[in-house]
């Protein structure tokens, strides 16, 4: 047995905004519905009790927490069915058992608690490890290839577009030529790098150094970008009338990603003015935004589990016809 494979992480994650995702997809009697990053099925298990009629699948790329959410769904059996794979595969997944039109689609992006608490994961920037990153553990590119083999300008542009860092160019510069000494091969290597290359100013200021650079690199080696950007094309065709998809989301880039392609689902279609059409024969968007303004977690969420604070969470619904 591996050593992830000795750790138990159930019951540590405690799912953000779990009551208003549950309440956000509306769920309801015989209804089938998607977790589309199960974690350890802290929302799975919310939707389950809701309705006891209703069927769940769960999606996940990372084998310990397909294994733990098992056990934690153990009392709901024949109700649910885990599928081992990206969110981005949904549409197929989905297929393989059937299923061509779902009540209501669930994402919760991000990593999951227990992998960031996991030290061995190599997601945290406060314990030693190797920098590996990946969900889904049986894929080659891990952080520690990034780090040590993508150009300058490579690692510039992923800090600062995935990462948003004020700082990418002088940090790019300074792995570089760091690696060609030495590689980088642990989380602390690259985070007393960072610390040694940022002015002491920014080292002085609130948050953690090296906490842009981390999420960047986290969201290179899974790919995090692009599968939402194909699961928000797709997800929405997958939806029953009156059917609602759920997003959580914990960083501004996938915020703005999420806004923008509900908005731009829920329009009605352009026409050119100079054709002379009533409103009545234009052909109107089958989907409406549920909330203009994103839900965020409560005081009390926030006090008792601080990852809450940046959870944004958006609603799109199929109109019936």
């Amino acid at each position: 047995m591996g050593k992830h494979e000795s750790v138990s992480v159930m019951g540590l994650h405690e799912s953000v905004l779990c009551q208003e995702a549950v309440d956000g997809l509306s769920v309801k009697a015989q209804g089938i519905y998607v977790d589309g990053t199960l974690g350890r099925a802290g929302h799975s298990k919310a939707i389950l009790r809701r309705c006891d009629d209703c069927f769940l699948y769960g999606i996940d790329k990372d084998p310990y927490a397909l294994r733990d959410s098992c056990q934690i769904l153990d009392k709901f059996t024949g109700r649910f069915k885990l599928l081992r794979g990206d969110f981005r595969e949904m549409k197929s997944l989905l297929a393989d058992e059937g299923v061509c039109k779902v009540d209501g689609i669930l994402l919760d992006l991000g990593v999951s608690s227990p992998q960031f608490d996991d030290p061995d994961r190599g997601f945290s920037y406060h314990s030693e490890a190797r920098l590996d990153m990946r969900m889904d553990l049986s894929q080659d590119l891990d952080a520690e290839e990034v780090i040590n083999t993508y150009t300058q300008n490579q690692l510039q542009e992923i800090f600062s577009r995935y990462g948003e860092e004020p700082y990418s160019k002088t940090i790019a510069k300074a792995i570089v030529e760091s690696r060609a000494t030495k590689p980088l091969i642990t989380t602390l290597d690259l985070v007393n790098l960072i610390r040694q290359t940022l002015p002491d100013r920014v080292l002085s200021q609130k948050g953690h150094p090296a906490r842009r650079v981390f999420q960047a690199l986290r969201i290179e080696v899974n790919g995090e970008l692009e599968a939402l950007k194909e699961i928000l094309k797709e997800g929405p065709k997958l939806l029953k009338d009156g059917g609602r998809m759920v997003i959580i989301t914990f960083h501004s880039l996938e915020d703005r990603m999420v806004k923008q392609a509900f908005q731009t689902c829920s329009k009605p279609e352009t026409v050119d003015k100079r054709i002379p059409l009533r409103d009545s024969e234009m052909l109107q968007s089958g989907y409406r935004v549920v909330n203009r303004k994103p839900i965020t977690a409560s005081e009390a969420e926030i006090a008792n589990n601080r990852r809450a604070r940046s959870a944004k969470l958006r609603i799109l619904e199929k109109k019936e016809v």
